[in-house]
């Protein structure tokens, strides 16, 4: 089951840098300001995450109906009484937030939440040296199957959404092209990858970069 499907039309992978040693400072403060704030403006917060690779790092992702109401919500949210009460906090603990790929979604969703402990969640993210949409069907054909015969499954797959960025007080990385699938680490991640390494790396223009995240308490990505 797809968790909140129509809130996956248009996705953030946002990826903070912070000041040394802030960020269980800043996580504490997001998840008791930030989460029910703005999903009342009409977004879905659907993973909270510490990169434990990178202390300093702070990785969330949020999704919306599509770009007119992300356009909506966000100008809802950030001109608000919780931003206008808790940003500049928010804002003291980072040095830079512009970390961000906007996505659209290029295969299976993020699932609903599973109850699931702490389990950690592994991004791949990727730059095709082909057409988005051919990697995709590469993706889906080739690799994703290889990847559930070894007992590994993907969710979570999306592309850059190439829509103009319609509230550009808030960056995101413009110029290029992702494509984005979520798993579960696994060593058998690793075999599968390296096994259809040189045809995957034909097909990209430069090699792939993997996050590995652990979700926050209030992460329903788990």
């Amino acid at each position: 089951m797809i968790d909140s499907p129509e809130f996956q039309s248009v996705v953030e992978l946002r990826r903070y840098t912070l000041h040394p040693g802030r960020r269980d400072e800043l996580i504490e403060l997001f998840e008791r300001e930030f989460v029910e704030s703005q999903e009342a403006c009409g977004m879905r917060l659907f993973g909270l995450f510490r990169e434990p690779a990178e202390p300093d790092k702070f990785v969330w992702l949020r999704g919306f109906r599509d770009m007119a109401t992300r356009r909506a919500a966000l100008e809802a949210f950030y001109g608000g009484p919780v931003w206008r009460a808790h940003g500049p906090a928010a804002n003291e603990t980072m040095i830079d937030a512009s970390d961000v790929l906007l996505l659209r979604p290029s295969g299976p969703g993020f699932p609903a939440p599973g109850g699931g402990g702490d389990s950690r969640v592994l991004a791949t993210v990727c730059h095709p040296a082909v057409p988005v949409k051919e990697f995709s069907a590469y993706f889906a054909d080739t690799v994703a199957p290889r990847l559930r015969d070894s007992g590994v499954d993907t969710f979570g797959h999306f592309e850059t959404e190439p829509a103009e960025n319609t509230f550009p007080r808030l960056p995101v990385r413009e110029d290029e092209t992702v494509f984005v699938w979520f798993s579960k680490p696994a060593e058998e991640h690793r075999e599968v990858l390296a096994g259809v390494g040189a045809e995957l790396a034909d097909k990209l223009e430069r090699p792939w970069q993997q996050l590995e995240l652990a979700p926050t308490a209030r992460s329903v990505l788990r």
